[in-house]
Protein backbone atom coordinates (compact mmCIF):
# COMPACT_ATOMS: atom_id res chain seq x y z
CA UNK A 1 0.00 0.00 0.00
CA UNK A 2 1.29 3.45 -0.88
CA UNK A 3 2.07 5.78 1.98
CA UNK A 4 -0.53 8.46 2.65
CA UNK A 5 -0.08 12.18 3.07
CA UNK A 6 -2.20 13.19 6.05
CA UNK A 7 -2.95 16.78 7.02
CA UNK A 8 -3.94 17.36 10.64
CA UNK A 9 -5.61 20.78 10.79
CA UNK A 10 -5.24 22.02 14.35
CA UNK A 11 -2.39 21.54 16.80
CA UNK A 12 -4.32 21.48 20.07
CA UNK A 13 -4.12 18.57 22.50
CA UNK A 14 -6.00 16.04 20.36
CA UNK A 15 -4.47 17.23 17.06
CA UNK A 16 -0.95 16.95 18.44
CA UNK A 17 -1.73 13.56 19.98
CA UNK A 18 -3.01 12.23 16.65
CA UNK A 19 -0.06 13.66 14.72
CA UNK A 20 2.47 12.25 17.19
CA UNK A 21 0.81 8.84 17.16
CA UNK A 22 0.75 8.73 13.37
CA UNK A 23 4.38 9.79 13.14
CA UNK A 24 5.39 6.92 15.43
CA UNK A 25 3.20 4.22 13.92
CA UNK A 26 3.61 4.58 10.16
CA UNK A 27 5.69 5.95 7.32
CA UNK A 28 2.89 8.29 6.27
CA UNK A 29 3.84 11.91 5.73
CA UNK A 30 2.14 13.99 8.42
CA UNK A 31 1.48 17.71 8.00
CA UNK A 32 0.20 19.57 11.06
CA UNK A 33 -1.12 23.12 10.93
CA UNK A 34 -1.24 26.00 13.33
CA UNK A 35 -1.38 29.75 12.75
CA UNK A 36 1.47 30.40 15.17
CA UNK A 37 3.84 27.90 13.67
CA UNK A 38 6.64 28.67 16.14
CA UNK A 39 4.52 27.00 18.83
CA UNK A 40 5.02 23.63 17.15
CA UNK A 41 8.57 24.09 15.88
CA UNK A 42 9.65 21.44 18.40
CA UNK A 43 8.04 18.87 16.10
CA UNK A 44 10.45 19.53 13.25
CA UNK A 45 12.77 16.81 14.47
CA UNK A 46 10.02 14.19 14.26
CA UNK A 47 8.28 12.68 11.26
CA UNK A 48 6.04 15.75 11.13
CA UNK A 49 5.90 18.83 8.94
CA UNK A 50 4.59 22.02 10.60
CA UNK A 51 2.57 24.27 8.29
CA UNK A 52 0.69 27.49 8.99
CA UNK A 53 -1.37 27.53 5.77
CA UNK A 54 -4.40 25.21 5.96
CA UNK A 55 -5.11 25.37 2.24
CA UNK A 56 -1.55 24.42 1.37
CA UNK A 57 -1.74 21.46 3.75
CA UNK A 58 -5.03 20.25 2.24
CA UNK A 59 -3.78 20.52 -1.33
CA UNK A 60 -0.75 18.41 -0.45
CA UNK A 61 -2.72 15.71 1.38
CA UNK A 62 -5.17 12.95 0.49
CA UNK A 63 -6.51 12.54 4.05
CA UNK A 64 -7.55 15.64 6.00
CA UNK A 65 -8.18 15.46 9.75
CA UNK A 66 -10.20 18.33 11.24
CA UNK A 67 -8.97 18.75 14.82
CA UNK A 68 -10.07 22.21 15.93
CA UNK A 69 -12.57 23.42 18.53
CA UNK A 70 -16.28 23.19 17.60
CA UNK A 71 -16.58 26.99 17.46
CA UNK A 72 -13.71 27.12 14.95
CA UNK A 73 -14.90 24.31 12.70
CA UNK A 74 -17.27 26.16 10.36
CA UNK A 75 -14.70 28.89 9.70
CA UNK A 76 -12.02 26.29 8.93
CA UNK A 77 -14.29 24.31 6.59
CA UNK A 78 -15.21 27.48 4.69
CA UNK A 79 -11.51 28.24 4.37
CA UNK A 80 -10.58 24.88 2.82
CA UNK A 81 -13.75 23.80 0.98
CA UNK A 82 -12.58 25.05 -2.43
CA UNK A 83 -9.46 22.89 -2.05
CA UNK A 84 -11.41 19.67 -1.48
CA UNK A 85 -11.49 17.21 -4.39
CA UNK A 86 -14.13 14.47 -3.96
CA UNK A 87 -12.01 12.05 -6.03
CA UNK A 88 -8.85 12.67 -4.01
CA UNK A 89 -9.75 13.59 -0.45
CA UNK A 90 -11.07 11.82 2.60
CA UNK A 91 -12.20 14.10 5.44
CA UNK A 92 -12.00 12.96 9.05
CA UNK A 93 -13.53 15.12 11.76
CA UNK A 94 -12.65 14.61 15.42
CA UNK A 95 -14.74 17.62 16.43
CA UNK A 96 -17.24 16.93 19.21
CA UNK A 97 -20.87 17.69 18.38
CA UNK A 98 -20.31 18.70 14.74
CA UNK A 99 -22.36 16.20 12.74
CA UNK A 100 -22.39 14.95 9.16
CA UNK A 101 -25.18 17.30 8.09
CA UNK A 102 -23.20 20.33 9.24
CA UNK A 103 -19.94 19.07 7.75
CA UNK A 104 -21.45 18.29 4.36
CA UNK A 105 -23.54 21.46 4.31
CA UNK A 106 -20.50 23.69 4.76
CA UNK A 107 -18.27 21.74 2.37
CA UNK A 108 -21.06 21.73 -0.23
CA UNK A 109 -20.00 18.46 -1.87
CA UNK A 110 -20.45 14.74 -1.30
CA UNK A 111 -16.89 13.96 -0.33
CA UNK A 112 -16.15 10.90 1.81
CA UNK A 113 -16.45 12.07 5.42
CA UNK A 114 -15.60 10.22 8.61
CA UNK A 115 -16.25 11.18 12.19
CA UNK A 116 -13.70 9.70 14.58
CA UNK A 117 -13.57 9.89 18.35
CA UNK A 118 -10.14 8.89 19.61
CA UNK A 119 -8.70 9.72 23.01
CA UNK A 120 -5.39 11.27 24.05
CA UNK A 121 -3.75 7.84 24.40
CA UNK A 122 -3.54 7.96 20.61
CA UNK A 123 -0.13 9.65 21.08
CA UNK A 124 1.25 6.34 22.39
CA UNK A 125 -0.77 4.08 20.06
CA UNK A 126 -3.22 3.03 22.80
CA UNK A 127 -6.39 4.89 21.80
CA UNK A 128 -9.89 3.48 21.62
CA UNK A 129 -11.24 5.15 18.47
CA UNK A 130 -14.90 4.99 17.43
CA UNK A 131 -15.60 5.75 13.76
CA UNK A 132 -18.64 6.46 11.58
CA UNK A 133 -18.82 7.52 7.91
CA UNK A 134 -20.89 8.95 5.09
CA UNK A 135 -20.29 8.81 1.32
CA UNK A 136 -17.41 6.39 1.92
CA UNK A 137 -16.61 3.24 -0.04
CA UNK A 138 -15.71 -0.02 1.67
CA UNK A 139 -12.13 0.50 0.54
CA UNK A 140 -12.05 3.92 2.17
CA UNK A 141 -13.58 2.57 5.39
CA UNK A 142 -10.94 -0.17 5.52
CA UNK A 143 -8.20 2.40 4.90
CA UNK A 144 -9.31 4.62 7.78
CA UNK A 145 -9.69 1.62 10.08
CA UNK A 146 -6.18 0.48 9.18
CA UNK A 147 -4.80 3.92 10.05
CA UNK A 148 -6.49 4.10 13.45
CA UNK A 149 -5.75 0.45 14.23
CA UNK A 150 -2.08 1.46 14.23
CA UNK A 151 -2.96 3.91 17.00
CA UNK A 152 -4.69 1.45 19.34
CA UNK A 153 -8.05 -0.18 18.64
CA UNK A 154 -10.81 1.13 16.38
CA UNK A 155 -14.41 0.13 15.73
CA UNK A 156 -17.19 1.24 13.40
CA UNK A 157 -20.30 2.52 15.21
CA UNK A 158 -23.60 4.11 14.22
CA UNK A 159 -23.17 7.85 14.01
CA UNK A 160 -26.01 8.40 16.47
CA UNK A 161 -23.74 6.85 19.13
CA UNK A 162 -20.86 9.26 18.56
CA UNK A 163 -21.74 11.43 21.58
CA UNK A 164 -21.87 8.28 23.69
CA UNK A 165 -18.47 7.24 22.33
CA UNK A 166 -17.10 10.64 23.30
CA UNK A 167 -18.13 10.08 26.90
CA UNK A 168 -17.05 6.44 27.22
CA UNK A 169 -13.79 6.58 25.24
CA UNK A 170 -12.56 10.18 25.36
CA UNK A 171 -13.91 11.42 28.69
CA UNK A 172 -13.31 7.90 29.95
CA UNK A 173 -9.55 8.47 29.97
CA UNK A 174 -10.01 11.25 32.53
CA UNK A 175 -12.33 9.07 34.59
CA UNK A 176 -9.80 6.22 34.54
CA UNK A 177 -6.95 8.54 35.51
CA UNK A 178 -9.00 9.90 38.39
CA UNK A 179 -9.49 6.32 39.61
CA UNK A 180 -5.72 5.76 39.45
CA UNK A 181 -5.17 8.99 41.35
CA UNK A 182 -7.59 7.88 44.08
CA UNK A 183 -6.01 4.42 44.26
CA UNK A 184 -2.58 6.04 44.54
CA UNK A 185 -3.76 8.23 47.40
CA UNK A 186 -5.14 5.16 49.12
CA UNK A 187 -1.80 3.45 48.57
CA UNK A 188 -0.05 6.29 50.36
CA UNK A 189 -2.40 5.89 53.32
CA UNK A 190 -1.45 2.22 53.65
CA UNK A 191 2.29 2.79 53.51
CA UNK A 192 3.68 3.42 50.01
CA UNK A 193 5.38 6.60 48.88
CA UNK A 194 3.60 8.56 46.15
CA UNK A 195 5.69 7.42 43.18
CA UNK A 196 5.53 3.74 44.02
CA UNK A 197 1.81 3.93 44.82
CA UNK A 198 1.10 5.48 41.42
CA UNK A 199 3.24 2.92 39.61
CA UNK A 200 1.46 0.02 41.33
CA UNK A 201 -1.99 1.52 40.72
CA UNK A 202 -1.37 2.32 37.06
CA UNK A 203 0.11 -1.09 36.20
CA UNK A 204 -2.67 -2.85 38.08
CA UNK A 205 -5.32 -1.03 36.03
CA UNK A 206 -3.42 -1.78 32.83
CA UNK A 207 -3.30 -5.46 33.77
CA UNK A 208 -7.00 -5.57 34.63
CA UNK A 209 -7.94 -4.02 31.28
CA UNK A 210 -5.59 -6.38 29.44
CA UNK A 211 -7.32 -9.39 31.01
CA UNK A 212 -10.68 -8.30 29.60
CA UNK A 213 -9.27 -7.49 26.17
CA UNK A 214 -7.42 -10.82 26.00
CA UNK A 215 -10.18 -13.11 27.25
CA UNK A 216 -13.36 -11.18 26.45
CA UNK A 217 -14.87 -12.20 29.79
CA UNK A 218 -17.31 -10.14 31.83
CA UNK A 219 -15.49 -8.14 34.55
CA UNK A 220 -17.34 -10.05 37.29
CA UNK A 221 -15.82 -13.32 36.05
CA UNK A 222 -12.33 -11.92 36.69
CA UNK A 223 -13.44 -10.33 39.98
CA UNK A 224 -14.69 -13.71 41.20
CA UNK A 225 -11.16 -15.11 40.83
CA UNK A 226 -9.83 -12.77 43.53
CA UNK A 227 -12.78 -12.57 45.92
CA UNK A 228 -12.37 -15.37 48.44
CA UNK A 229 -14.95 -15.92 51.21
CA UNK A 230 -14.45 -13.49 54.09
CA UNK A 231 -11.44 -12.10 52.23
CA UNK A 232 -10.01 -8.59 52.03
CA UNK A 233 -11.03 -8.07 48.37
CA UNK A 234 -14.76 -8.60 48.87
CA UNK A 235 -14.65 -6.50 52.05
CA UNK A 236 -13.13 -3.59 50.12
CA UNK A 237 -15.48 -4.00 47.14
CA UNK A 238 -18.56 -4.02 49.33
CA UNK A 239 -17.39 -0.92 51.21
CA UNK A 240 -16.91 0.92 47.90
CA UNK A 241 -20.35 -0.12 46.68
CA UNK A 242 -21.97 0.93 49.98
CA UNK A 243 -20.49 4.37 49.32
CA UNK A 244 -21.82 4.53 45.77
CA UNK A 245 -18.74 3.63 43.69
CA UNK A 246 -20.51 2.15 40.65
CA UNK A 247 -23.45 4.55 40.98
CA UNK A 248 -21.15 7.59 41.03
CA UNK A 249 -19.32 6.44 37.91
CA UNK A 250 -22.53 5.76 36.00
CA UNK A 251 -23.97 9.12 37.06
CA UNK A 252 -20.77 10.83 35.92
CA UNK A 253 -21.01 9.21 32.49
CA UNK A 254 -24.67 10.22 32.13
CA UNK A 255 -23.91 13.79 33.26
CA UNK A 256 -21.15 14.10 30.65
CA UNK A 257 -23.50 12.71 27.99
CA UNK A 258 -26.22 15.17 28.92
CA UNK A 259 -23.73 18.03 28.70
CA UNK A 260 -22.69 17.02 25.19
CA UNK A 261 -26.34 16.89 24.18
CA UNK A 262 -26.79 20.42 25.50
CA UNK A 263 -23.77 21.65 23.54
CA UNK A 264 -25.07 20.11 20.32
CA UNK A 265 -28.45 21.77 20.78
CA UNK A 266 -26.98 25.24 21.55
Amino acid sequence: MNNNIIAVLGAGNIGLSIAEGLSKSSNDKIIITRRKIDNISVLKNKNLIPEKNNKKAVLAASIVIIAVQPMQTKKLLNEIKDCIDIKKHIIISVVTGFGFNELQSVLGKEVAIFRAMPNIAISIQESMTCISSINASKKQVNLILSIFDKLGKSIIIDDELMNSATVLAACGVAFSLRFIRAASQGGIEIGFDANIAQQIAAQTIKGAASLLLADGLHPEKEIDKVTTPKGCTIAGLNEMEHNGFSSALIKGLKTSYNRISEIVEE
